[in-house]
């Protein structure tokens, strides 16, 4: 165990952990040139393009140190965005010390913060790793007094590289086998192991990614998972080194694979201690949580007949996804349907790209919801995280919805800009501190509705791209929450209704329907597309018809001669109206979604 060092990189967005992954594994020639690629570890072509890491991987690197030892250093990758924080949690729960990597040309970050934090929690060792030093902008300096100032870390131990050219890499290695402690713990104890995710093979099922804390893991034992109290026999295990490499048996301090005829993902949870069925562990280990989804959704098929296909699909996508919710929806404009539960709005996105490009679908989701709790007058709390299922307002004695605590880092230049957003969007302003002479840390509490709809974008415009923002919920408040409803000639829409604030409903409303204007298409008769509460109108836009001119073969005569005409056309429109109905467009579903600044 003195040879085993268990890390894992962690970093802002975008500040070249993958990279730095993958000099390491190109370092001590895991994977021959011919056969590397950019961001090996990212197997998912989004997580490619947006250049995010989405699902965390494993890789043992054998490597040989200055002293003349062989060590085993397993590189535990972690996603990296705020949606994914659980998971990060699990990851850093395996490992004993961490690569927190600062872009030189961007500095400290928020997310570089949260991290560290989460780093600390686990009573990590960390090494401050400052990255991109070939770019002209890189200042090394400026960067190494922030890690100094901001994170308190010592500046003596700060290693400068560059990823993307390859220098200083060998620094780096000695760093992790000095400076990180080797894992504690007796092989011999009863098994302890800590699942920090799994993935799902089409030939294999689940491959369950743990570290072992206590006791050995061998093919053949019968094991149990003790959060779900489920019972599997072992059938292999083994090391990552990119590709899967069997072994007989994987013992305290390391890290591996396993499989067991798991069918599903879903089956093995995230931060589930597994322990030998014959001979199990006292207690699991600490920081086991469910998932649970913030942000809900439904997802309907363009064409109805893909309904099936949809099915298929997610079920598919839950294989792979465990933190994917969803249940049977229907809508009386859209058809049948899922609604489903993400962790954030990245996570929405990357699920509906994943179905539209893997599964080759057209989809329509509508308005990111999130779940509400109601005290009734009845006595009892239900949660609602879907409009059609609101219930009478009349039965209703008090609202909750959901906030966050937002930690947002821009240069102090931009105070006023951040403020005016937050302030905007209910956040109640927590302080601030200044972090260096011109940058800051800005904390508000937020309603988690209102970060969802467009937030992030906002932020981004106000502080020209410098801002960075990282959240966590933080619980439920009493809130004034109404239901507003679209009506299309005075018929409910039930997939366009929204949950809002009372304060936002009008705006909320008028902007629905300033949209759907715009996006259908004019009849022979006229329709009224108006916002309601409950029976009260709230906004109001109509499409005007298309219209005939019925006097244009009336020339000279009586005025009453024209006006017979206009009536006879008047009567013919509203015959039409209570036949005609209106078809909505898919475009329009979407472009109620989007802003104004879109």
């Amino acid at each position: 165990m003195e040879h085993i060092r268990n890390f894992s990189i962690i970093a802002h967005i975008d500040h070249g952990k993958s990279t730095l992954a993958d000099r390491l594994i190109q370092a001590v020639g895991l994977v021959s040139d011919r056969d590397f690629r950019d961001q090996i570890l990212d197997s998912m072509d989004i997580e490619r393009e947006r250049g995010i890491t989405i699902k965390s991987q494993t890789v043992c690197l054998p490597y040989r140190a200055a002293d003349g030892r062989d060590y085993q250093l397993n590189l535990i990758d972690t996603p990296g965005h705020a949606d994914f924080t659980y998971e990060v949690s699990r990851a850093l729960a395996s490992c004993e010390g961490v690569l927190l990597v600062v872009d030189a040309s961007q500095g400290v970050e928020a997310q570089t913060l949260a991290n560290l934090y989460l780093a600390m929690e686990h009573n990590l060792a960390v090494v401050p790793v400052i990255n991109k030093i070939d770019l002209p902008s890189a200042d090394i300096e400026r960067t190494t007094k922030q890690i100094e100032e901001d994170l308190g870390l010592d500046p003596e131990s700060v290693i400068a590289v560059s990823a993307k050219e390859g220098i200083n890499i060998p620094a780096v290695f000695e760093a992790v086998v000095k400076h990180l402690p080797p894992p504690a713990g007796d092989p011999a104890a009863p098994l302890k192991a800590l699942i920090f995710d799994s993935h799902y093979d089409a030939f294999r099922g689940t491959i369950v990614h743990f570290r072992v804390f206590e006791g050995t893991l061998a093919a053949g034992d019968r094991i149990m998972f003790m959060n779900t109290g489920a019972v599997h026999k072992v059938e292999e295990v083994g090391i990552f080194k990119i590709v899967r490499v069997k072994k007989d048996r994987i013992s305290a301090g390391e890290v591996g694979y396993m499989i067991a005829g798991i069918k599903t993902v879903s089956d093995t949870r995230c931060g589930d201690t597994i322990t030998l069925k014959d001979r199990p562990a006292d207690a699991p280990l600490p920081g086991f949580r469910d998932a649970k989804p913030v942000v809900f959704s439904s997802i309907y098929p363009v064409a109805s007949d893909d309904y099936e296909s949809l099915a298929e699909a997610l079920d598919k996508l839950k294989l792979n996804d465990a933190s994917l919710t969803y249940e049977k929806d229907s809508s009386a404009a859209l058809g049948f349907g899922f609604r489903c539960g993400f962790l954030g709005l990245l996570h929405l996105e990357v699920v509906q790209e994943r179905l539209e490009r893997e599964y080759d679908l057209s989809l329509i989701l509508t308005a990111p919801s999130v779940s509400y709790k109601l005290d009734m007058r009845s006595g009892e709390t239900i949660t609602v995280d879907n409009p059609a299922l609101y219930p009478d307002p009349s039965q209703i004695e008090r609202s909750h919805e959901p906030y966050i605590k937002a930690s947002i880092i821009v240069p102090d230049r931009y105070m006023g800009a951040v403020m005016k957003l937050c302030l905007d969007r209910r956040g109640i302003n927590k302080g601030y501190q200044y972090l260096t002479a011109d940058r800051m840390e800005m904390v508000f509490e937020l309603p988690l509705a209102d970060v969802i709809y467009d937030f992030y974008d906002k932020l981004k415009s106000v502080t020209q791209g410098y801002g960075s923002f990282d959240y966590e919920i933080i619980g439920y408040r009493e809130s004034s929450l109404v239901k507003v409803d679209i009506l299309i000639n005075g018929e409910r829409v039930d997939a366009l209704s929204q949950l809002v604030h009372k304060d936002y409903a009008v705006a909320r409303a008028r902007h629905a329907c300033e949209k759907l204007k715009e996006e259908i298409p004019r009849q022979m008769f006229k329709i009224a597309i108006q916002g309601a509460i409950g029976g009260n109108i709230i906004s109001r836009e109509t499409v005007s018809p298309f219209r005939k001119d019925v006097t244009a073969k009336c020339y000279g005569g009586d005025i009453t001669r024209k006006r017979k005409l206009l009536e006879k056309q008047k009567k013919g429109k509203k015959r039409m109206k209570m036949v005609g109905s209106v078809e909505i467009p898919q475009s329009a579903f979407l472009a109620v979604l989007k802003t104004d600044d879109d």
